[in-house]
């Protein structure tokens, strides 16, 4: 269990590594939020 949290804390690290501010996280989850979004629309219209 406890290397999992390492690993976990780790992973965390290197994903925050590469925004330099708190804007530029902001704008990594935005991102990802958008993405999500396209994708259920894309999925919803082949399925309507």
């Amino acid at each position: 269990m406890t290397r999992t949290i390492i690993v976990a804390g780790f992973a965390t690290l290197m994903a925050l590594a590469g925004c330099n501010t708190v804007a530029g996280v902001g704008e990594d989850v935005s991102a990802g939020g958008t993405v999500l979004s396209n994708t259920a629309q894309d999925v919803k219209a082949k399925t309507y």
